[in-house]
This record gives structure tokens, C-alpha cells and sequence, in this order.
């Protein structure tokens, strides 16, 4: 943890257990990309471990002024804007950013209208929660007008929520301002929201009075699925089934499935578990590989289920992918182990050409790994109910990438392999529940931050956004792509072999390496027509337009050191023009953009703004110093983070 001279949060719980959560001597993407690319190629990338820490300042913006003369029409027809950073949202010209709910928007006729001097838990829970992240939009009567937003809502910054708190997970504030009614006020802001919208005169609302409105928070009574559901390494004093559980936290990305239900993933639950466990725990070595263990938030302090050693086993109960059924608010909400327990970043999917559902995943973190699973059942179309259970059986695999540009999916698969009781493995549980570890011993790829990944329903490819990793050491450099101490990432594009997504095979590429490509030892690969703007480093969340076009939303792009924001982009993946990306939309100071997610008819774009006004590195932040106060601009109100809507002024498709 960094010190009270400002920090960003979502990077903290990140780095919070990088050094040697994953022990294993597998090889890493950076090991596959070097065997597929020459030696200057690789002589590049090495360079790259000096020149990034040494010119990512002026020189960063320092890319060309004019892209190539172009050879072939792009399929994105808008003005790209300028990159840079300030103190609001920019959008492209000729659309509109239309702020649709803001952090403490009342969702319900009785809900308070958001008053940062009178907040409460009870407050809270009636309101809209705080940093979103996965936005997807749920048609009604298949309607591109009228549906259901669906919202996570994946962790808070008590430093700007609260006057007077500061920074409470530094080492010399260890907590001390955190009281229970602040942690119940946080717990209450996570989880997720089901919100009723309109579009109505070319306006979008929000319904207040719709019944199927719904806030889901860390106290919202769940149901444990699939197969490490009642097993005993899930059973807590308040659940001694180990089948019931309070809440999800730390949700980030996320998906909507065919049948119209939402999933939303725990990401970095490790960050909520306060205290140590018993001596000789059995969970001892599976909360390492899982990070477990530095507490960023004092809810251990004040309800013993976050205290490890009052409650050992409740951290086992958190790290799912949890389905919701929007339509129906009083649904259960239920994670479904079959999926596995990582911290993960999304869960997109895919309708197989035999009717399975492929859902792919990543493990959102340094040298973590790429997922994917299989349902056993077929997708019903005429039947709704009947797809309520089918993520509960099916096949969980994870990649390796292989020098020649193939891959191989490996099944986590109960006395398979190595996965047996001599190796801690007596059930398919222990694999759901050691999943990390799992694939540890499978030999998995080691990659660099997998975050959101997304299947084209009109080309049958599959992308991979990996964010970066700065702690790739020099001696791992292999020596490859990205880079060590990669600062910028790069996006995997995967073919499913026969274009059977539930085959065991694939073939990969890189599609683009990310940073400013005017630094040759950057080793950026967009395509020449890029401009300077179009740039983007970072690459978290994803969305694929009906046309099959890919938008990248990023996060992570140091503010101060490459005077450019997070926002988003759009990447050309086709033809001459593949590899060429050009700037759409910028966030304002501090904040990182989340979502995005096109409605049916690709007329709305929504985006989630998280963290506006956090501290960047060395610039301190807080409630009564934020580094904006967007998007209301009034003294004595704090930044909100905020869902955002794009629409093109006039009507029309976006882009």
C-alpha cells in the first residue's frame, strides 16, 4: 500500500499480492510471444524495459502528427477528439454523453435524494451504489427503447465519499476513522442495481416507480450452486449447509446471457478479509495463491465473518460468478461454482454452433490465466426456465498458448492429471475452490492481466484484453511481448478451431501491442494510420457492436506522466486497416472507463465512469479536495461516479 499521498484503490487491491501469488515455473505469454517473433522484434521488446520508465513523459506524446495516407474505408465513421485530460468527459463530435445515474441517485419512489452530509446504510441501500463497473442492457418485448439496465457496483474510496476520513488503508491511518456506520454505508454501496429505463423523445429516464427495480449489496442473501455447494470447506457458523451466503463484493465485469439473465463477477474479494487464520488452517496455502490476507477495508473490524479468525472458511465463499434473474426481483441471486473461484473479470459468452453456452473468463492478475467453460446442456430459446440451471453443469478449461500459434484448452477435471487426492484434490469442490492452484499444476499459460474477454457472434473470434504487468522482472523477459515491466499491455485475437468455441484446440495472434508506437522501443504495434490520439495503453473492459466492430475501454493510463485519461477507443480487426484505433470518448481526472454495452439497434452506448477525482501518484485527493468534482460541480459535493449514455444527435447508429 502507498502512503496518504494519494493512491488509486482499484490498484492497490491489484498489487496488494503480486510478489509470488503464483509460485509455478509455467510459461508465460511473454515465452510463447517471443518464440513467434524475430530477434529484432525481440531485441525491441527488451529495449522496452528501460525506455518505458525513461520516456513515457513528453516523449509519450510525441506520435505522429498526421497518420498515413489511408489505402483502404474504415468502418468507423466519427471525428476522433483530441486526448489530453481535464477536468470533465469529452465525447466525439456529433454525439451526445447524457449522465444517466450518479452515486446516491434515489432508484425507488421512497429512495432520499442523495445527501453527502446525511448518508446512511439504510440510505444507501435504496440508492444507486458507488463505482460502477459491468453495464449491460436487458431488452423488454426486445425493445432497444425500453429495458433493463443492469449495474455492478464493485468497490467504494471511503476518502471521497466521506468528509473528513482521508485515506484509511495507509499505514499510518490503519482504519482509525472507519466506524461501523461507514462500513455498513460501504457494504450497502456494493453489489449491483437492476434500474427500469426508457427512451422517450430521444431522452433516456429512469422509471423510479418500475417493479423490477432492485439493489443488490453485500448483505443480500444469495444461494451457493453446482458443485462445491454444501461442501464443508464452504460451511461457516452462519451457514453450516454451505449453501447460503450474505452478499457479493467487488463485482467487475460481468455478461448477459441469452435467456436474459445477468452475471456479475467477484473480482478482488481478497482485499475484505481482516485477521489471520487459526494456526495449521487447512486454507492456509489456498488463501496465499489467492492473495488473502492485507486488508483494504475494515469490514473485519466490526462483522466477524470478514475476520479470518473467527471465520476462516467465509473467504472460500466469495471469488464467483454470481446469476441474477433481472425480471424477477425476488430472485435468489446464485453463484455458480461450476465456474470456478478466481478474482474474476467477466464472464461474456457465446451460443455454440451445437446450442452449448461457452462462457469465456479472465483472472485478473499478474501471471493469472485465461478460462473458459463449457455447459453440458444446450440453450433453450423456447424455454426460458429451462436455462436457469444450465450454468451449474458443464466443463471448466484453462489455456495454453503454444509457440506455434496454437492452443489448448485444459480441463479442470477432478482425478484428471494431477488433480487428485494426493495433490489436495478429493472432489470436483476442491477444484472449483482451488481453482488457481488447479491450474498451477495443468501448466497453464502465465499471462499478463487478463480482464475482459469477448466472442464475436458475427466473425467467431475471441479477444483477449491483457492490462499490463509491471512486475514482469528483467530476467523473465524471455525476452518478448509484451515487455518487461510491461506498462501498457496488448489484446490477444483467438480462432476457435472449426469454429467450434467448445473444441479442445484454438490458434492465437497478437492483434495489437499497446503504448504511444512513436517510442520505437515501446515496441507498439497499431496500424501507421493511427494518430497520436488514437493511442491507447491499458486495455481492461470490451464490446463487440453488431457490426462486429471491437471497442476497448481502458484504465490505468498514468495521468500525470502521459498527460492523457482513460476512455475509449475503437479498433479496426479487419483488412488493411487492422490495428488502427482512434479515440471516442475521454473520462474526466482520476476516473477510469468501465462498461461498454450497445443496445440491440447500436443507437445507445452506455459507459460507466469509476473513481472520478481519485489521487493520481504523488497528488492527494479527498472528499474536500477531489481532482474534480464531476459530474455536478458544486462545492461541497463530492465526485460521483456516474453510468454515462452515448447517443448520436439526430438519431442513428452509432459511429
Amino acid at each position: 500500500m502507498s502512503d496518504n499521498t494519494g493512491r488509486m484503490r482499484s490498484a492497490d487491491l491489484e498489487d496488494s499480492g503480486d510478489l509470488g501469488i503464483n509460485p509455478t515455473a509455467n510459461p508465460t505469454m511473454g515465452d510463447m510471444i517471443a518464440a513467434r517473433f524475430n530477434r529484432r522484434d525481440l531485441f525491441r521488446g527488451a529495449m522496452a524495459v528501460t525506455a518505458i520508465s525513461a520516456t513515457i513523459g513528453t516523449r509519450a506524446l510525441a506520435a505522429n502528427e498526421q497518420p498515413a495516407k489511408k489505402t483502404a474505408a474504415a468502418s468507423f465513421d466519427f471525428k476522433e477528439i483530441e486526448a489530453g485530460v481535464d477536468q470533465t468527459h469529452h465525447v466525439a463530435e456529433g454525439y451526445d454523453a447524457q449522465i444517466l445515474l450518479r452515486w446516491g441517485d434515489p432508484i425507488f419512489p421512497d429512495a432520499s435524494d442523495f445527501d453527502p452530509n446525511a448518508q446512511s446504510a439504510a440510505r444507501q441501500a435504496r440508492q444507486f451504489g458507488y463505482n460502477s463497473d459491468f453495464v449491460g442492457y436487458i431488452p423488454i418485448g426486445g425493445s432497444s427503447q425500453h429495458g433493463l439496465l443492469v449495474v455492478n457496483h464493485e468497490y467504494t474510496n471511503e476518502e471521497l465519499m466521506f468528509p473528513g476520513v482521508g485515506i484509511q488503508d495507509a499505514k499510518d491511518a490503519g482504519f482509525s476513522k472507519m466506524t461501523k456506520d461507514l462500513v455498513d454505508i460501504e457494504m450497502a454501496a456494493h453489489g449491483g442495481a437492476v434500474v427500469e429505463i426508457r427512451r422517450q423523445s430521444g431522452r433516456w429516464a429512469v422509471m423510479r416507480e418500475s417493479r423490477y427495480n432492485r439493489r443488490i449489496t453485500a448483505e443480500t442473501p444469495m444461494e451457493i450452486t453446482g458443485p462445491a455447494a454444501g461442501h464443508d470447506r464452504m460451511r461457516t457458523a452462519a451457514d453450516p449447509t454451505g449453501r447460503q451466503v450474505r452478499g457479493m463484493i467487488n463485482n467487475c465485469a460481468g455478461g448477459v446471457t441469452p435467456w436474459g439473465t445477468w452475471l456479475s463477477c467477484e473480482e478482488n474479494f481478497n482485499g475484505y478479509f481482516w485477521g489471520k487464520l487459526p494456526e495449521g488452517h487447512r486454507e492456509a496455502v489456498n488463501y496465499k495463491r489467492y492473495g488473502i490476507g492485507t486488508p483494504a477495508y475494515a469490514w473485519g473490524k466490526f462483522h466477524d465473518r470478514f475476520d479470518l479468525a473467527k471465520e476462516p472458511n467465509e473467504a472460500n465463499r466469495f471469488g464467483w460468478v454470481v446469476e441474477i434473474d433481472p425480471f424477477d426481483p425476488d430472485f435468489v441471486p446464485k453463484k455458480r461454482t461450476a465456474l470456478g473461484r478466481t478474482k474474476h473479470e467477466g464472464a461474456a459468452g457465446i451460443v455454440n454452433a451445437d446450442g452449448r453456452y461457452v462462457i469465456y473468463l479472465g483472472d485478473d492478475e499478474r501471471f493469472d490465466y485465461v478460462y473458459r467453460f463449457v455447459t453440458a446442456g444446450q440453450v433453450d430459446p423456447q424455454n426460458r426456465a429451462a436455462n436457469l440451471g444450465l450454468l451449474d453443469e458443464g466443463t471448466l478449461s484453462v489455456a495454453k498458448y503454444n509457440p506455434d500459434g496454437s492452443g489448448t484448452w485444459l480441463p479442470l477435471v477432478q482425478g484428471q492429471g494431477p488433480l487428485t487426492g494426493q495433490n489436495g484434490f478429493a472432489s470436483q469442490a476442491d477444484v472449483l475452490i482451488e481453482t488457481r492452484r488447479a491450474a498451477d499444476l495443468l501448466g497453464a499459460t502465465k499471462m499478463d492481466r487478463p480482464e475482459d474477454i469477448e466472442a464475436s457472434p458475427k466473425t467467431g473470434r475471441v479477444y483477449v484484453m491483457l492490462t499490463n504487468n509491471t512486475r514482469r522482472s528483467d530476467a523473465q523477459v524471455d525476452p518478448a511481448n509484451p515487455r518487461a515491466k510491461n506498462a501498457f499491455g496488448h489484446i490477444i485475437e483467438m480462432v476457435p478451431d472449426g469454429g467450434d468455441h467448445a473444441a479442445a484446440t484454438f490458434r492465437w495472434e497478437v492483434l495489437v501491442r499497446c503504448g504511444d508506437p512513436s517510442i520505437k522501443e515501446v515496441g507498439a504495434t497499431f496500424s501507421s494510420e493511427t494518430t497520436k490520439n488514437g493511442w491507447f495503453g491499458m486495455p481492461d473492459n470490451c464490446a463487440i457492436d453488431q457490426k462486429g466492430r471491437l471497442w476497448i475501454a481502458t484504465d490505468g493510463n498514468n495521468q500525470k506522466a502521459t498527460g492523457r485519461a482513460d476512455g475509449l477507443w475503437a479498433l479496426e480487426t479487419e483488412g488493411e486497416l487492422r490495428g488502427t484505433s482512434r479515440h471516442f470518448f475521454r473520462v474526466p481526472a482520476g476516473a477510469e472507463l468501465c462498461g461498454p454495452f450497445f443496445t440491440p439497434d447500436d443507437e445507445t452506448l452506455f459507459l460507466a465512469v469509476q473513481h472520478p477525482g481519485e489521487a493520481e501518484e504523488g497528488q492527494p485527493a479527498s472528499y474536500e479536495y477531489p481532482n474534480t468534482r464531476w459530474p455536478d460541480f458544486k462545492d461541497g459535493v463530492p465526485p460521483r461516479p456516474s453510468v454515462v449514455l452515448v447517443t448520436k444527435q439526430g438519431g442513428g447508429k452509432i459511429a
